[in-house]
């Protein structure tokens, strides 16, 4: 997990917003965890490997593709 953290700010509509909050309570898992694991998985996807060496925890992995 990283040592710090920087804050993001999204507008999302509302109804996409309590329907998430529903879902995630239903898996034990808080809004922002969700956000993360995505932000992880975009990036993981596209990120070029000078990208994603720069992530925390980089392991030299080959792109997911789908």
């Amino acid at each position: 997990m990283e040592d710090r953290t920087a804050r993001l700010t999204i507008l999302i509509d509302p109804t996409k917003k309590e329907i998430l909050e529903e879902i995630c309570a239903e898996h034990d898992l808080t809004p922002s965890q969700v956000v993360r694991r995505l932000l992880r998985e975009y990036i993981q996807k596209h990120g070029s490997p000078e990208q994603l060496a720069r992530m925390p925890g980089a392991k030299l992995t080959e792109k997911i593709e789908s």
